[in-house]
């Protein structure tokens, strides 16, 4: 085949815009490699069909962790997007940049340019902010749509709630003051979901400079010596060598990415022996510091109609319906993830330590174990809280030396007594907030477990028993400067071999304090900038 100047694996968030900024000027040609196919789906542009791709098959890797101590053993699904625009294409469409502080913080463990004051103009050169009346303010690639007059009524009780709690209350989870209670901003435009493919790779496209090839399986990175030369990869049945002239790119997500390197030889030694795979450079950190947002959710029957009449009864969807396909209105044009926020628990908290959810449907009645989404049939609403910085570390590990075999999640939930604290401080909180007029006011009934029965010991056996990922696995090719923690330096670059990066959320330092599709479409944009003044040297 053809040489690329760049071979960029996996079409999710960060594929789509580094085939974008990749290519924005010169003549550079890309290759964007995707196992999945066409998000050209109708559940995946409306944006209440997050409850169909959930467990799609077609769309969605459908991963399995193995059983988690800290969680009584249990094993969790984790979707990830499997899918042009990846995770972006299947998610619940909250963009929150995470808190400013979260980014000093990597500049602090030594990555250089990458605090807050570095970070925040790619943001910025990111998002298309849109008002409540649709008016866009820029021409940024990335909708980010305010549509807080759309929710749900029970919005004035979450704000009630704050004002009787003493907390802030905020306009903007990605403004000056992100922290307090408020409403999600959401990617989403003219009542579809924006996806970073429609976003940053379907202008990509258009310049005739990048070669997306979908149903493509990579098997591993191929090296002369230690330089990365290209990629070997399966599409339908035959097996393929493209080379590289510039750069290989791995953006394969927090699961994928450390599971690629390792088939390539680049991991632990032992782990790679143990399979027969020769090692190029061993490196115990690859697949390492595995980190994940862990959530617990506390649902109740509502007093008054809540999204569960429009999204579970017949007559429901069939007018829900009507409305979506006349004018992209209603219900089906808005994320399911309605209301939030981001605050201190613990007394003692220097910036807020838990992030809220407070939504006006319930599915499964919080079951932490599912697999598919089906609204309730009566009235409810749930509230919800995740820790924002966990301790727990965990790892991914391939499980074999075939490609197709998925690797070993193991996150090591609920690990350290920082993490059981966070638990016991976040149940605390959301009791407060259940009892205030504003929330109690709309309680017909608790859905066991009750939360305002219990102590602390119960509300820890409770989340032991029920808590569930909140999809943000980040770190799995930390970024760092030391060659025994981490996988790549502060320009993405993969320690000890040449021509190879890690971009995408797997090079996290540290989980950011709040949902990770914008913080990874931000380094994705700042790495392309990287790459590219690398290139002028």
């Amino acid at each position: 085949m053809s040489d690329y100047d760049y071979i960029v694996i996996g079409a999710g968030s960060a594929g789509c815009v580094l085939a974008d900024r990749l290519t924005s000027t010169g003549d550079k040609r890309v290759l964007l490699l995707e196992a999945g196919g066409s998000d050209s789906r109708f559940w995946i542009k409306m944006p209440i069909g997050y409850g169909r791709s959930f467990a799609d098959p077609k769309v969605n890797w459908k991963y399995q962790t193995a059983p988690i101590p800290g969680l009584n053993g249990r094993t969790m699904y984790w979707p990830r997007g499997r899918v042009v625009g990846g995770s972006s294409s299947i998610n619940a469409l909250v963009y929150c940049r995470g808190m400013p502080v979260d980014f000093d913080d990597w500049q602090q463990m030594g990555n250089g340019d990458w605090g807050w004051d570095c970070v925040q103009p790619y943001f910025e050169k990111i998002e298309r902010r849109v008002d409540p009346s649709g008016h866009a303010h820029g021409d940024q690639p990335q909708d980010v749509k305010d549509v807080s007059p759309f929710l749900h009524p029970m919005r004035a009780n979450w704000l009630n709630a704050a004002t009787e709690l003493g907390v802030p209350v905020t306009d903007d989870f990605n403004g000056p003051n992100p922290e307090g209670l408020g409403c999600y901003q959401v990617t989403i435009r003219n009542g579809r979901r924006w996806s970073a493919a429609d976003a940053f790779l379907r202008p990509a496209l258009r310049r005739g400079r990048v070669d997306l090839q979908t149903h493509v399986w990579v098997q591993k990175i191929r090296f002369d010596g230690h330089r990365a030369t290209g990629v070997e990869y399966v599409r339908d049945g035959q097996r393929c060598f493209v080379r590289a002239s510039g750069e290989v790119i791995v953006s394969a997500g927090a699961v994928n990415s450390p599971q690629l390197l390792q088939l390539s030889g680049i991991g632990p030694g032992a782990l790679l022996q143990q399979h027969g795979i020769s090692s190029l450079h061993d490196n115990p950190a690859v697949g390492g510091n595995l980190q994940d947002h862990l959530a617990v959710v506390y649902s109740y029957k509502a007093t008054q109609p809540t999204l569960n009449g429009e999204l579970a009864s017949l007559r429901g969807q069939i007018i829900s319906g009507l409305r979506y396909l006349g004018n992209r209105s209603g219900p089906l044009a808005l994320s399911v993830n309605q209301f939030g926020g981001f605050l201190r628990a613990d007394p003692a908290a220097t910036r807020p330590d838990m992030q809220l959810y407070f939504n006006p449907v319930t599915y499964g009645s919080g079951n932490a174990q599912r697999t598919r989404i089906a609204v309730d049939p009566f009235p409810g609403f749930y509230l919800c809280f995740q820790p924002t910085r966990p301790t727990s570390r965990g790892r991914i590990d391939i499980a074999s030396a075939d490609f197709r075999t998925a690797p070993t999640i193991q996150p090591n939930y609920l690990s350290t007594d920082k993490d059981i604290q966070d638990v016991i401080h976040g149940g605390r909180l959301l009791q407060a907030i259940a009892r205030t007029r504003a929330i109690s006011a709309l309680i017909k009934d608790a859905i066991a477990p009750v939360l305002e029965q219990m102590d602390d010991a119960a509300l820890v056996d409770d989340f032991r028993a029920r808590a569930a990922t909140v999809y943000h696995p980040v770190s799995t090719c930390r970024m760092g400067v030391s060659l025994k923690d981490s996988v790549v330096d502060s320009e993405l670059r993969v320690h000890g071999v040449e021509n190879l990066r890690v971009v995408d959320a797997s090079v996290f330092p540290t989980v950011t304090s709040a949902n990770t599709n914008a913080p990874t479409l931000m380094l994705a944009y700042k790495a392309a900038d990287i790459i590219l003044a690398n290139q002028k040297r």
